[in-house]
C-alpha cells in the first residue's frame, strides 16, 4: 500500500503544542498530556456525580438553600452567589458562620438551572453501502474529476472514507466522494 504524501499536523488539546499525528484520532501530543486530559475527565465526572447527589438530597418545598446546593442546581460558581447577595440581588438570610441561605425563587429568576454537560462520546460511524451500484471505482473518481489516482487514494485516506476492493477494482461510496468533490467541475 502507497504511503500518504502528506502528515497531519495537530494541535495538542492540553498544551497546545503543534505535534505529527500519528492516526487520525490523535488528540494528545504525548503520553503526559493524555494523562492529564484522562485525570480530568474523571475529576470533572466525579464532581458532577457529587453535585447531582447533593441535589438529591434538597427537598423541594424548600425555599431558602444554601451556597452549596445553589452552586450544585445552577451550575455557577459560589463566588458568583455570593457577589449577587453583595450587591443585593438575591435576598439571603445568615444563620450564622457558614450557614447562610438564599431564596430559591429569586434565584431562579435571576439564573437558569443548570444544564447537562455535553455528551463528549464519541458518534456512531456511518453505514455506507459498499455494493459495486453504489460506488465508483478509484479509475472512474480520477476521470470524472480530473485527478491521478494517487490524488484520489490521498483524499480517501485524508478523509477517512471507507474503500473496498473486488479484484483488481477498488470501490469507494458515491455519497462521500461527491460530497468532498462537490466544488470540482472537470475543465
Amino acid at each position: 500500500m502507497p504511503t500518504a504524501k502528506y502528515e497531519i499536523k495537530r494541535k495538542c488539546e492540553t498544551c497546545g503544542a503543534t505535534f505529527l499525528a500519528r492516526t487520525l484520532d490523535s488528540r494528545y501530543c504525548c503520553k503526559k498530556c493524555s494523562e492529564i486530559a484522562t485525570n480530568k475527565r474523571r475529576s470533572e465526572e466525579h464532581k458532577r456525580a457529587l453535585m447531582d447527589q447533593l441535589i438529591s438530597k434538597v427537598p423541594d418545598g424548600r425555599d431558602y438553600i444554601s451556597i452549596a446546593e445553589a452552586e450544585a442546581i445552577f451550575g455557577v460558581c459560589a463566588k458568583t452567589i455570593r457577589r449577587l447577595i453583595q450587591k443585593g440581588d438575591v435576598p439571603s438570610i445568615n444563620l450564622g458562620t457558614r450557614l447562610t441561605r438564599i431564596s430559591k425563587t429569586a434565584l431562579l429568576e435571576k439564573l437558569p438551572l443548570r444544564q447537562e454537560p455535553i455528551d463528549r462520546s464519541r458518534p456512531l460511524p456511518k453505514t455506507y453501502s459498499l455494493e459495486p451500484g453504489d460506488c465508483y471505482t478509484i479509475g472512474e473518481i480520477a476521470e470524472k474529476f480530473g485527478f491521478n489516482d494517487s490524488t484520489v487514494y490521498m483524499h480517501i485516506r485524508k478523509y477517512s472514507i471507507p474503500t473496498r476492493q473486488i479484484g483488481n477494482y477498488v470501490y469507494a461510496p458515491k455519497s462521500e466522494i461527491d460530497r468532498i468533490y462537490k466544488d470540482v467541475t472537470r475543465l
